[in-house]
């Protein structure tokens, strides 16, 4: 394979001599380079000078781009982005952006170009966060944001955040990123500590979301349920754990969408704590074609 391939490269096919993909015009190569991925692009890049030429080319980068970079690109200071190649740009959001003091992110996913964003805890309403008797902010590297709200003991337990942005058109999760226990460095090895944890069997704990197009999802997670979690052998304590609170549809035809949500369990008949509430996720899972196309289908 790897030789049928070379042949083809340099011109030569066994014995006799027949065309190479250094024969194909860019502008063929850049064709087919609308339908692959980023990754796959720059791995065919090193082929011969028309694929690295179609590589570079804006024209193929243009299409990889969310259809909103430039709200993207407007987070960052102009030096870092005036006369970057839009491949170079996209190199660029495809890590991520910092805004609104550090507390928020953004960037693009390497396959599929959509956008990404993270929300740290320090940018939602929590009941009780100024008092040290029940929260505290604990600096840890195992954050994005490099702190987490811990949670020692609270009866009312509610986080709620919002934010508001122009998404590209698409369906979209949004999740809340949580960890059951405290956890330390000992002598180079991660430590848990569940000394606060409890009170997350009794009652399950409610998410929810809406927008402002009137979207919402609810769903409600028990946090900790020991019987189940032994059968399964699987234990949420001492590992940080993704809910999922539910989807939203993007259409575009907003100039932007604001989000809301939160994480409640306000039953005040027990206490519950133990907890470290990191960041919120908003992750695109497909295009508005998908969604489109599902729906077709349930008329059908």
């Amino acid at each position: 394979m790897g030789s049928s391939l070379s042949n083809l490269n340099d011109g030569t096919n066994g014995l006799a001599m027949g065309p190479s993909l250094g024969d194909i015009p860019e502008s063929c190569v850049a064709s087919v380079f609308m339908y692959l991925t980023p990754p796959e692009i720059c791995n065919l890049a090193g082929l011969n000078r028309s694929f690295r030429g179609a590589a570079s080319s804006d024209s193929v980068w243009e299409k990889k781009l969310p259809p909103n970079y430039q709200d993207l690109l407007d987070l960052l200071p102009p030096e870092r982005y005036h006369g970057l190649s839009k491949k170079d740009i996209f190199a660029l959001l495809s890590r991520p952006i910092p805004f609104d003091d550090d507390n928020k992110e953004l960037w693009i996913e390497k396959v599929t170009g959509r956008v990404c964003m993270a929300i740290s805890a320090r940018r939602m309403v929590i009941t009780g966060i100024e008092d040290r008797r029940y929260w505290n902010w604990m600096p840890t590297e195992e954050s994005r944001f490099h702190v987490v709200a811990y949670l020692q003991q609270i009866w009312w337990f509610e986080v709620d955040g919002t934010v508001r942005f122009h998404l590209p058109p698409g369906i979209y999760s949004l999740s809340f990123r949580i960890h059951l226990g405290r956890f330390t460095k000992r002598l180079g090895r991660r430590v848990c500590h569940f000394d606060h944890t409890h009170g997350w069997d009794v009652k399950p704990v409610t998410f929810s979301l809406s927008t402002s197009d009137g979207q919402a999802a609810s769903c409600e997670y028990y946090l900790e349920d020991v019987e189940r979690e032994e059968a399964l052998g699987q234990h949420k304590r001492g590992c940080w754990i993704e809910y999922r609170v539910g989807e939203f549809i993007v259409t575009g035809s907003e100039p932007t969408t604001e989000i809301q949500w939160s994480m409640k369990q306000i039953d005040c008949t027990h206490s519950k704590g133990g907890l470290c509430v990191d960041s919120v996720f908003i992750n695109p899972i497909g295009d508005l074609k998908d969604y489109r196309k599902k729906a077709f289908v349930k008329q059908a």
